[in-house]
């Protein structure tokens, strides 16, 4: 459809049309986290996501906190998606599948390697049903290799990636475990890269008009995060290690405390910076101080230079704190929880907190939409569904099965 953006009213907006992705239609294989969230981008950016569910529903449909018996979470994890419910296992779900195949530009999945193809579904099958089928596979380990086979969360792709090695405390510091960045970040970055390689795919078919296949590992999409670790291995044989909250390249950048016990990271770690901020701590003499006279020598004496900033933020509330540095021209912010971002009017002004009304939960917040592409709605244009809510609709209008195959496979088990 071509609409120029100029005339998109409010009602084309809510349904997507000028969004990038408005007309394709994708389908999403997938649980848990990495693919749900790659198909979740693509909807977010405009496309027509079909979600198959087993019929208990996805996992995620039960984790974390739980309002008016569901999951906040699947309300966002589901947004801009048509669920509809198959069980992969019944021989008769292999024909549907193939059905909607034929009706999508894109498949993400994230079963293990061969998967899929044990339930029937092979390669062969699907570019049979659709040959310019774009496929997005996402898999602990990738497609091939040694360990292809092998078992793997997110967590395990953010350890083999080098990303829990480095999210720690300073050795020596701490003997407890590594600590988790908090969220499924392996799983979130690979689903990134996999709705990244399906618009890249899409748009080399549109040039070619061949289909192809899009490969990620969550080991990998972690490894790929790690900036300069690997090429200082290779040249210097460093291993790079954790740093706590510093940075291991920059000084002074971490958190500091200050007299009501609110953490506030400050980033002064450029020489003006710096000389700024030791003039705001009364200090101006550490700014010629060889200790931290330029960025190497600062690194070198962080922990004192670091023990000296604490010992001026420690003498002022947060908001005192932030208003000196804010004067200053100082980068900081206190370290934000949910509620102080729910709050801030900068995320509201941008419309990255935003109200949105879901079914079952009334009254709930959604993250906006990243990234911004002009023509592209900031709300979702629905919420996370009810378990098989789209069956006879999707069934219906997208496949053209009628009341009585529908009911025939309900009757089987298959939906």
């Amino acid at each position: 459809m071509d609409v120029s953006l100029t005339h998109i009213t409010a009602a084309d907006r809510a349904a997507g049309v000028g969004s990038p992705l408005a007309g394709f239609r994708v389908l999403e294989l997938g649980h848990y986290v990495a693919a749900p969230f790659a198909a979740r981008l693509l909807g977010d950016l405009g496309a027509e996501v079909i979600k198959v569910e087993p019929p208990g529903g996805d996992p995620v449909r039960q984790w974390g906190a739980r309002h008016k018996g569901s999951a906040p979470w699947w309300s966002v994890h589901a947004r801009n998606k048509r669920c509809v419910t198959l069980d992969l296992k019944k021989p008769g779900a292999r024909e549907v599948v193939l059905d909607l195949v034929r009706s999508c530009d894109a498949l993400v999945e994230n079963y293990r390697p061969g998967q899929l193809a044990r339930m029937g579904l092979t390669e062969d099958a699907l570019r049979a049903a659709r040959p310019d089928l774009i496929i997005a596979r996402i898999s602990g380990y990738g497609q091939d290799g040694p360990d292809r086979d092998k078992a793997a969360f997110g967590v395990i792709g953010e350890a083999i990636g080098g990303l829990r090695h480095l999210t720690n405390h300073a050795p020596g510091t701490m003997d407890l475990p590594p600590v988790r960045v908090g969220v499924s970040i392996g799983d979130s970055v690979a689903g990134i890269y996999a709705a990244l390689g399906v618009v890249a795919a899409l748009l080399r078919r549109e040039r070619t008009k061949q289909g192809g296949e899009v490969d990620v590992a969550l080991s990998e999409s972690v490894f790929s995060l790690l900036e300069g670790a690997l090429p200082e291995y290779g040249a210097l044989g460093s291993v790079r290690q954790p740093t706590g909250g510093a940075i291991a390249t920059a000084a002074p950048s971490n958190a500091y405390r200050s007299r009501d016990g609110i953490w506030v990271l400050i980033a002064a770690n450029s020489d003006p910076l710096w000389r700024g901020l030791a003039g705001l701590m009364g200090r101006p003499e550490l700014a010629d101080d060889p200790r931290f006279a330029g960025n190497q020598a600062r690194v070198a004496n962080a922990r004192t230079l670091d023990g000296l900033i604490n010992d001026w933020t420690s003498t002022l509330d947060a908001a005192a704190l932030e208003t000196a540095l804010q004067g200053g021209n100082i980068p900081h912010t206190r370290v934000f929880t949910v509620a102080d971002i729910a709050a801030d009017p900068q995320m509201r002004a941008r419309g990255m907190v935003q109200e949105v009304e879901d079914a079952v939960l009334g009254p709930v917040l959604h993250p906006g939409v990243v990234p911004r592409v002009d023509g592209t709605p900031n709300a979702p244009r629905s919420t996370g569904p009810a378990v098989g809510a789209h069956n006879e609709a999707v069934l219906g209008e997208v496949l053209g099965y009628g009341a009585a195959r529908i009911a025939a496979l309900r009757a089987e088990g298959v939906l």
